[in-house]
């Protein structure tokens, strides 16, 4: 079974705003400096120590492969990474990135760059459980009471029973996620998630793998003090181990 893994990375990170430079290395979120590497060289670590895992796609913005291919040479990774142009958009980074995998790939997993705690149990449970349904995706339950609002007054109270909060990877079988892209561009559709996507085929139930709150998505300032936290307490479990 051959499974790529798709990483988009050419946002702009608006939502992190200005910080200073001596702190993040950038002010674009998967660029940002973890204990002196970017965000984006955990994430890869991850995906790279995953067995199932054949090759690694990074959409980038024109202005960063030379300096990320540096990045992938010094690491050993020229071989298992590829950078492809980006979009302008989410999705019209996966779509490119989609154009330049293997014809013989067989599964698809696309992660957020700026999600570099994900475990790897949680890699190779979402990648077996598409194996086997054709969509699957990783997600948490919520905690707090999800309220529907219309301007500033609610409107109902969501049940969070039936409510998971998506996060990634989301993996499916090649040839389905080619369609649902193919789909979407016809139609003028545009999603925040390749789920969506998927879901408007109707051709396969999408299934959901509990993940962890610990995958945290790096979106704004304050997201970097928790990140620190967590790099921390990974590197001291495995110098325990």
């Amino acid at each position: 079974m051959r499974v790529a893994v798709i990483l988009p990375a050419a946002g702009l990170g608006t939502r992190m705003g200005r910080l200073p430079a001596e702190k993040t290395g950038t002010s674009r979120k998967q660029f940002m400096l973890l204990d002196g590497s970017p965000i984006l060289l955990h994430t890869i670590r991850k995906f790279v120590a995953c067995p199932p895992v054949s090759e690694i796609v990074v959409a980038l913005r024109q202005e960063d492969f030379d300096w990320v291919a540096e990045m992938l040479r010094r690491e050993g990774l020229s071989g298992l990474v590829h950078p492809v142009e980006g979009g302008d958009s989410r999705q019209q980074s996966v779509e490119n990135a989609l154009a330049a995998l293997s014809p013989d790939t067989d599964l698809v997993a696309v992660h957020d760059a700026v999600r570099p705690f994900i475990d790897l149990p949680t890699i190779e449970r979402v990648i077996q459980e598409a194996a086997e349904t054709g969509a699957a995706i990783v997600g948490i339950v919520p905690v707090d009471t999800v309220k529907q609002v219309r301007r500033n007054m609610i409107r109902g109270t969501l049940p969070r029973e039936r409510l998971i909060l998506a996060q990634t990877p989301q993996v499916f079988r090649f040839a389905l996620l080619q369609q649902a892209f193919q789909r979407a561009r016809e139609d003028g559709f545009t999603a925040t998630d390749e789920s969506s996507l998927v879901e408007r085929l109707e051709q396969v139930e999408v299934t959901v793998v509990l993940g962890s709150d610990r995958n945290i998505k790096i979106t704004k300032p304050s997201d970097m003090d928790l990140a620190r936290l967590f790099l921390e307490e990974q590197q001291a479990a495995l110098a325990g181990a």
